[in-house]
């Protein structure tokens, strides 16, 4: 069975995010908001490089590709809601949750599930803003007869 590229480079952020993020944890940069702001670099390679490989494929036309990156910035948020809420488990549930809240946006005590439901939503938000930059990027960069 071959995985497609949206899936696989989905993956291939979820990865690069885990790393970032358990990096950080080790680290002891958590706290830091600021540093979780360039997860953004792992969501445009990812979304870039599909892009890339359809154009290689032959495959440029605007909405083929707008959806191909749509498709692999939502499995990566998908991947990395079901990897927080995991970890987050692991870690103590919804005590580790609040220790997190702490730092981020949020206010009062949210449980896992508020709070993986809220980053989803920012995800998806944050996805679709990528997606519009690769496909500027990506619409001056070649032009389909």
């Amino acid at each position: 069975m071959k995985v497609s590229k949206e899936f696989s480079n989905g993956a291939t952020i979820f990865v690069g995010i885990s790393i970032y993020f358990l990096l950080m944890n080790v680290l002891g940069l958590a706290d830091k908001s600021y540093l979780r702001l360039f997860n953004i670099f792992f969501i445009f390679y990812g979304v870039n490089k599909t892009i890339q490989m359809n154009i290689m494929e032959g495959k440029g036309a605007f909405i083929h590709n707008a959806t191909a990156a749509m498709k692999t910035s939502l499995i990566a948020v998908a991947l990395s809601i079901i990897g927080l809420i995991a970890y987050s488990y692991m870690k103590g549930g919804d005590e580790y949750v609040q220790s997190l809240s702490e730092t981020f946006l949020f206010g009062g005590n949210p449980s896992v599930m508020t709070y993986s439901i809220c980053l989803f939503f920012e995800g998806i938000a944050s996805s679709v803003v990528v997606t519009l930059f690769a496909m500027l990027y990506w619409n001056n960069r070649f032009v389909v007869d």
